[in-house]
């Protein structure tokens, strides 16, 4: 019934297995990837006819992870997977940005890819194997893919690289100093496509040496899918990619000295709407059926691309005027909102964002529910980019992938300089509000995020700034590297290279390519032009001396303390009695972890000391020979029993009242009264003995015993 192919190798210190022919055979390609016991299924359909008038290619790739494939149920009400997870989304970009890439250019079928987690082991993470199984997908569909591609994640500890570490070990980086990177890279045979990571510091070298690393371990399971191909793959797809070269001449000819004239405008909102003149100056010259040609956009989008790149390549002439390594201009304000706990306006060139930072307390705390396990997250940073921000209307909802992603991105690259959580028990949400774009708002976001928490009273380790650079490659191999690249050059180069980081290393990296042969010399120049960028930007936030801000009076302060694992319990109190009482009466938030770790919050300094002191005197003991203030509690023939620390009483023997004898201890004392006592320790049951007679009773202080034998 089944005609299972079935491909096996050792990658690493996990099997990697591939399979097809026995699950979802209608879909025109299904593999089953596996490595060790974490399984995706990838399944590939496509549209054997284009919609009719549709000028892009529409690629859609879903990534979903089922809470069975753990063995959990979901949280929540309804218990059932819902709307996509942060990972879900991410994963999913990750897996698109380097297969879009390799179609067959003029290939604009609907194209559907579905990768289903089905067992996850909670070791290899999920996301790589997702890639692989995607890339065996369509290299066996028969649909114009010029794959296959593979991806794997690469670790960085002690120098070594390491390759598919655990997901334990990328957990929380910035908790385990030992690892330094979290890296995904995704390529062909011959080329790198994608690199995604989170990085402490490192260098220039350090970084190129692990994209290296992973491309060479992703040849042999390039080489498997290419084997299960050799035995599964289905016959090529019968498309031919549209030959337009006769209308790309007539377009050319039309508006090729208006397109040039568009794009040397240096402002963004002008220019875009001389292109748009441009273009409909062109179309007014076309016959009917030319226009109604659907090989107008692209034909029109070529010639938008030649113009820009011939200039760039041939004459080192951009768009704006400025040389290919120079950074716009920029501006930067810290401070500038009053309420908030900090803010700062980067701008530079027509891209701004407004950047935000909010200090919570451990309530705020982000819970996440993932796969391997439930985890607190104290560190957020939410991207949002409205249509205003390019001069555009239209519908505003809640955040799409890309804002997503570059919220990640921009989250990834301050991670590495945020204090210990155990230094700064703070929760810190930072909400970039991306006011202008043309160009990279993620790396606004990176500048900005780092300029407001320090502006906040953050203790960062160091300021980071991040650039994005672009590559022009033509087919002679000439190519040119574009610092602080704009929209448009984005759109129409051949890269998006965004690098972050601090003065001393690299803290994100993120890598798009659209073209195969970006050779290993491309990659090392655009980083160390890229770090000439950056060193130039924080240059210009130093500037702003963004490390003098002062705590905010409206951000609550936290004071840690840790109390015996055993006295939590006492702390806590019956259904939580002993710690609502304190909270009421302090007027201060408490949380306590089952580390006996205790923050104490409030922007008010006598709450949080009242309730360290509520806290203090019922987690500590009492110590021999000390003074404390008490209160009479209860008066009996041979003393009485002062409250004197915390809930602890002791008693007052009738003899330790005064230096003189007392009929009974009512003569000098009544219930109710504040009094000084000594503790001189305990008897054998551990019932406490207190003192009066020794300690001056206006001023607490003790009586020198010289002077005490005197009085007697």
């Amino acid at each position: 019934m089944f005609n299972v192919t079935k491909k096996t190798m050792e990658w690493g210190d996990e099997t990697l297995t591939l399979e097809t022919g026995k699950v979802a055979r209608q879909a025109d390609g299904t593999v089953i990837a596996t490595l060790g016991e974490t399984s995706v299924m990838a399944n590939v359909t496509f549209a054997k006819e284009p919609k009719p008038g549709q000028d892009f290619f529409p690629l859609t790739v879903h990534y979903q992870e089922k809470y069975y494939a753990a063995g959990k149920v979901p949280g929540g009400f309804f218990k059932r997977e819902a709307r996509p997870t942060e990972k879900e989304t991410l994963t999913a970009r990750l897996i698109d940005r380097p297969i879009r890439p390799l179609f067959v250019p003029g290939f604009k079928n609907e194209v559907l890819v579905m990768c289903t987690v089905l067992s996850h082991d909670l070791v290899n993470d999920p996301d790589v194997v997702a890639m692989i199984a995607a890339s065996a997908a369509l290299t066996i569909s028969g649909a114009p893919f010029m794959g296959p591609i593979a991806g794997a994640r690469v670790g960085f500890v002690d120098g070594e690289y390491v390759l598919n570490p655990s997901v334990d070990d990328m957990q929380g980086l910035r908790n385990n100093p030992e690892q330094r990177l979290d890296l995904v890279v995704a390529g062909t045979k011959d080329a790198v496509m994608m690199v995604e990571s989170e990085a402490y510091e490192l260098t220039e070298e350090e970084m190129l040496g692990a994209v290296t690393f992973a491309h060479e371990q992703i040849q042999p399971v390039i080489d498997l899918i290419i084997s299960l191909a050799e035995d599964a793959a289905k016959e090529p797809f019968d498309f031919t990619p549209p030959d337009y070269s006769a209308l790309y001449d007539v377009v050319k000819a039309a508006g090729e000295d208006q397109m040039k004239a568009a794009y040397a405008i240096t402002d963004k909102q002008e220019r875009v709407a001389a292109v748009a003149a441009a273009k409909d100056a062109i179309k007014a010259g076309l016959t009917e059926e030319q226009l109604e040609d659907a090989n107008l956009g692209s034909a029109l989008k070529k010639l938008e691309s030649s113009v820009l790149r011939g200039s760039v390549v041939k004459e080192g002439k951009r768009i704006d005027g400025r040389a290919l390594d120079t950074v716009r201009q920029i501006e930067v304000e810290t401070g500038l909102l009053p309420r908030t706990h900090g803010s700062a306006l980067f701008t530079r060139g027509e891209t701004q964002g407004l950047v935000v930072t909010t200090l919570g307390t451990g309530d705020d705390e982000q819970f996440i529910d993932a796969l391997h396990g439930n985890f607190k997250s104290n560190f957020m940073l939410h991207y949002n980019f409205p249509p205003y921000s390019v001069g555009e209307v239209g519908r505003v909802g809640s955040p799409g992938r890309r804002e997503i992603g570059h919220g990640k991105l921009a989250w990834r690259a301050l991670q590495a300089v945020l204090p210990a959580s155990t230094d700064f028990p703070y929760t810190i949400r930072i909400v970039s509000e991306i006011t202008e774009s043309n160009g990279s708002s993620s790396m606004a976001s990176v500048c900005g995020g780092s300029l407001s928490m320090m502006d906040a009273g953050v203790p960062l380790k160091a300021a980071v700034a991040g650039v994005a650079m672009g590559l022009v490659l033509e087919d002679d191999g000439s190519y040119a590297i574009l610092t602080d690249i704009l929209g448009d050059e984005d759109h129409l180069g051949d890269m998006d290279f965004k690098v972050a980081g601090t003065e001393e290393g690299i803290t994100s990296l993120q890598m798009d390519i659209k073209v195969a042969g970006i050779t290993p010399e491309i990659m090392q120049k655009a980083l160390a032009q890229a770090k000439a960028g950056r060193l130039h930007i924080l240059g210009e936030m130093n500037k702003a001396q963004a490390g003098t801000g002062e705590f905010s009076v409206h951000a609550p302060r936290i004071e840690t303390m840790q109390i015996p694992t055993d006295k939590i319990r006492e702390v806590i109190g019956s259904g939580g009695k002993v710690i609502r009482e304190i909270v009421e009466v302090s007027g201060a938030k408490v949380d306590i972890n089952d580390e006996g770790i205790i923050k104490i919050a409030s922007p008010n300094g006598d709450a949080i000391q009242k309730a360290y002191d509520m806290i203090h005197s019922i987690v500590a003991e009492p110590e021999e020979g000390q003074v404390y203030k008490g209160k009479v509690v209860k008066i009996v023939d041979f003393g009485a029993f002062v409250n004197f620390f915390g809930k602890r009483d002791g008693l007052v023997h009738v003899s330790q009242i005064e230096n003189r004898r007392l009929n009974h201890p009512s003569d000098v004392l009544k219930e109710g009264q504040d009094v000084y006592v000594k503790l001189l320790g305990f008897d054998d049951r551990g019932k406490v003995r207190l003192a009066m007679k020794m300690v001056d009773q206006e001023t607490g202080e003790e009586i020198a015993k010289d002077k005490a034998d005197a009085e007697e």
